[in-house]
């Protein structure tokens, strides 16, 4: 196995279970340690830390294990497992009103890179790294050995998630996208009792958002009789919990066209129909300056603005843009759940902007909720970034 030295004093975070050993933290390398290479870690003393991949950028080695292992099936066995293990405890693995979830959470349960939605007997994987990639078949037949007949199918999603930089020399760049195991033509799952149809192949991420179940599930205890505004929509998860809950008429709008059909197609399958629902396609920002303001409820979910560092100041700004629009716009009493999914932006620079935004505005705003990702996202506490989702409930005087 490759073997990697740190320079003095850089082997703190690792002692504290940190999983990224960053390349300026690094001394010596084994001769030819390639993207994708399994390494062992140690400190400038000779101490073992840490067993993990490598690969190019910042981040060097992403740690998976703090004992001396090898990365065979029965690692893979043991990982999936103790990650099913946890969403069984939490009451999503056996639940008939539910058949989604997450099951792996990349660093959140040990595995740095890999990421896997459960659909009602789908596996979607989305490998964020060349290693992970590489690893598909044992990671098939792991969860094949872990599910039993529980799994059906495993579909990579892959090409939207590794490296692009280095896409064009991949070996295996054909099987980006495809089923690794197995076949499966179903794509209607269950949430909370909701139904939804799920496009893992054309879809955004794995195809549904699932981490925002519990914030939709919260929604549904506030909506009744309530006209809703659910912007950035996507397959309209929001629309549908409100409706289901009473709602006497939603608005759901989005940009892609797509994601509008798959609205209409979700509300169609859960036995709601014009009457009570408009499907919009087209920019929030531009809806938001001649919408009515007549909302009871007001959604802002969007997509990242911040993906990285440099992109933080122009998604503040963004943040603040839309937040403002909608405290605006709200009725007077009104509740606007809004959302940050960008790492970039923490939960206090997100928190701050809001306010800024509610300055903007000029009206009176008191917070009622704290929001965040569900149990089945699970955070490392040794790795705080992994904590991505954050929202807050407002009320709005």
């Amino acid at each position: 196995m490759k073997k990697i030295i740190l320079n003095k004093g850089k082997e703190h975070s690792l002692k504290r279970f940190h999983p990224w050993v960053f390349s300026g933290a690094i001394s010596e390398r084994s001769d030819k340690v390639a993207e994708g290479d399994v390494a062992e870690v140690f400190s400038a003393e000779g101490e073992y830390l840490a067993t993990g991949y490598c690969s190019q950028g910042s981040i060097a080695v992403r740690a998976l294990s703090f004992e001396q292992t090898e990365i065979n099936l029965a690692f893979w066995e043991k990982k999936i497992g103790d990650s099913y293990s946890l969403r069984q405890q939490i009451g999503l693995a056996e639940n008939n009103a539910t058949n989604v979830f997450r099951l792996v959470n990349a660093e959140g349960d040990g595995v740095s890179g890999l990421i896997i939605d459960f659909y009602n007997g789908t596996a979607v994987v989305q490998a964020h790294s060349f290693f992970i990639h590489d690893n598909l078949e044992l990671i098939s037949k792991a969860l094949q050995s872990v599910l039993g007949t529980k799994l059906k199918a495993m579909y990579d999603k892959s090409a939207e998630t590794l490296p692009g930089e280095n896409l064009q020399g991949f070996k295996n760049l054909e099987g980006l996208s495809n089923y690794v195991f197995g076949k499966t033509e179903d794509s209607e799952v269950l949430e909370n009792g909701n139904c939804f149809h799920v496009n893992w192949e054309e879809g955004q991420k794995t195809g549904f958002f699932i981490d925002q179940r519990e914030n939709r599930n919260l929604l549904g205890k506030y909506a009744q009789g309530k006209k809703v505004l659910n912007t950035f929509c996507y397959s309209g998860g929001f629309s549908v919990y409100a409706l289901k809950s009473g709602a006497s008429w939603v608005v759901s709008v989005d940009a892609s066209r797509k994601a509008i059909e798959w609205t209409d197609q979700n509300i169609l399958l859960n036995g709601f129909d014009e009457k009570m629902h408009q499907s919009i396609v087209g920019d929030v920002q531009e809806y938001m300056k001649t919408a009515a303001d007549n909302f009871d409820i007001i959604i802002l979910d969007p997509p990242a603005f911040a993906k990285h560092q440099k992109a933080k100041h122009n998604a503040v700004q963004g943040y603040r843009r839309l937040n403002e629009s909608a405290i605006r716009k709200i009725k007077t009493g009104g509740l606007i759940f809004t959302f940050s999914c960008s790492q970039a932006v923490d939960r206090p620079l997100f928190e701050s902007t809001v306010m800024a935004a509610a300055i903007d505005a000029r009206r009176k705003v008191r917070i009622l909720h704290h929001l965040s990702q569900p149990a089945d996202h699970p955070t490392n506490i040794f790795h705080p970034e992994g904590q991505y989702l954050k929202g807050l409930v407002l009320q709005v005087s």
